[in-house]
């Protein structure tokens, strides 16, 4: 049995892999937050923001 990622109970299907709607929200109050981030490569402060395009 899958157990919810927030607090560890059985999951719902309904809620899956969450075990109910309150863990889904607080799950996504972490990302809007920004406690979660997916690891990439570093960004170089002093290149500009978008590529130039070559027309």
């Amino acid at each position: 049995m899958t157990r919810c990622p927030i607090c560890k109970k059985p999951s719902d299907e309904a809620y899956r892999p969450f075990c109910s709607k309150r863990c889904a929200d607080v799950d996504l109050a972490h990302w809007l937050r920004g406690d979660y981030a997916i690891p990439g490569e570093p960004v170089d402060p002093d290149a500009e923001d978008a590529p130039e395009r070559e027309e």
